[in-house]
């Protein structure tokens, strides 16, 4: 199966509208998992995904504390060389071995991002990572000459193709562009979080960055697959289960991701793809990080990759966010 591509920025690389995201497949036991993971239902996801035509797999070495990498590698050993998917994977969090569960540091010196590129490269078992991003903004002092001027190393060395920031504000950008070219951005973007529209995603499409924006279903939200007593049941160690989406937030997300089957009912398509769909719609957005934990969630939010919501489509989603007041506004 093929999926039409478009241009990720200025990269050379052309991309599916929908990429495998692989936070879930990270597992369980650290500080944002989502419970317990098998991990050959995973490689069966990834593959799956690929023999869907989706050309490019999101992770980092955060999720899972290096094992979605290593589950991700597994996958691609199997995979010819003529059908391997783009692989893209984020670095600059730091955790204690010792406290998986604890919280993670946001680490940008240049020894220790040249450490991670390389431990990424090794559980990935790929020569060159397509795409490095640094995961989030360092709090460990590190300035911005020295976080992005090493990104902008490894990818003159080649160990990296491409280069990017993820959680970024426009000053953030700024700093790094005028230091050399931004090639991507991932920012979290959906219908119940749309800050990004407002600055951020503008600004790549003023500057040719691509934009690859993750959580588009909100974590699920925006599925059709929750309700209270789901959120009530999550693992304990899913943490979904304390966040405010899923706690004081959750009538209001719920009554939006309701308003969404009509569409949905339309198109002939699931919530989810309508979910992720809203997203592309958006200008300057590339393409959208959609998470899957087994083969059929795949199925539901493989036809966002071609499904062009009308100009109805949206008025009616737009006029469904006002009436509900979920979420976060542009």
């Amino acid at each position: 199966m093929t999926l039409d591509t478009v241009p990720l920025g200025r990269t050379g690389m052309e991309i599916t509208r929908t990429g495998l995201g692989c936070w879930a497949i990270g597992g369980g036991g650290w500080a944002w998992g989502w419970g317990a993971q098998d991990d050959a239902v995973s490689v069966a996801t990834i593959r799956h995904a690929v023999d869907l035509g989706v050309n490019w797999i999101d992770t980092a070495a955060e999720y899972g504390l290096g094992h979605a990498e290593e589950v991700v590698g597994r996958a691609l050993r199997d995979i010819t060389e003529g059908a391997r998917p783009y692989v893209f994977t984020k670095g600059g969090l730091v955790c204690d071995p010792a406290d998986r569960r604890g919280p993670t540091r946001a680490v940008a010196s240049a020894a220790s991002l040249r450490r991670e590129c390389d431990a990424s490269l090794r559980r990935l078992g790929v020569e060159r990572i397509d795409l490095y991003q640094l995961h989030w903004p360092p709090d460990d002092g590190t300035e911005v000459e020295e976080y992005w001027g090493t990104l902008l190393d490894l990818r003159a060395s080649g160990k990296v193709r491409a280069v990017g920031l993820s959680n970024f504000d426009v000053p953030g950008l700024e700093a790094a562009e005028g230091l050399g070219h931004v090639d991507t951005v991932q920012p979290p973007f959906s219908a119940i979080d749309r800050r990004a529209g407002a600055d951020v995603i503008p600004w790549c499409g003023e500057h040719g960055t691509g934009v690859i924006v993750y959580s588009p279903m909100q974590s699920g939200l925006l599925t059709g697959e929750f309700s209270a007593s789901r959120v009530a049941s999550l693992p304990e160690d899913d943490w979904r289960r304390t966040s405010p989406d899923f706690t004081s937030g959750l009538p209001a997300n719920l009554a939006l991701s309701d308003a969404l089957q009509p569409v949905a009912d339309r198109h002939g398509v699931t919530r989810a793809a309508v979910a992720v769909a809203w997203t592309l719609a958006f200008p300057s957005v590339t393409g959208a990080i959609v998470g899957a934990r087994r083969p059929s969630q795949v199925d539901d939010w493989i036809p966002a990759a071609s499904l062009e919501l009308a100009g109805s489509d949206l008025a009616e989603i737009a006029a469904a966010i006002r009436a509900t007041d979920a979420g976060r506004p542009v």
